[in-house]
């Protein structure tokens, strides 16, 4: 089992959930967050150098078993990708997930995904 965590840019949102549910993936966990990578946008105030402003972005959490995860992975860089791709796309980031546990039954494991 994974936890594959995407970082994309808020309007590319729709295009990887859709793309997700094509490839049978859909339960996903979205939140809204802000910061920045390579895109930081840093501003100076009479000469002084001030903190970056932070971009809003959407943080995707997907539980995934392993048979899923490259077409996860694949499903998420294609739909989120400006074009040819730019700074700003986005960043994929792979875990292990030692354990999952459905609340409502008990159930553990890969069948709890």
């Amino acid at each position: 089992m994974k936890l594959i965590t995407a970082i994309i840019p808020p309007d590319r949102l729709d295009h990887v959930r859709e793309a997700l549910i094509q490839a049978d993936i859909s339960r996903i966990t979205i939140s809204r967050v802000s910061g920045h990578g390579r895109q930081e946008d840093i501003e100076y105030y009479r000469g002084q150098q001030i903190a970056p402003n932070l971009i809003p972005k959407v943080r995707l959490e997907i539980a995934v078993n392993d048979q899923y995860v490259d077409t996860t992975i694949e499903t998420i860089i294609n739909a989120a990708r400006h074009g040819k791709g730019r700074i700003g796309d986005g960043k994929i980031f792979v875990t292990p997930l030692e354990q999952c546990i459905r609340i409502r039954t008990d159930e553990r494991g890969g069948s709890a995904i």
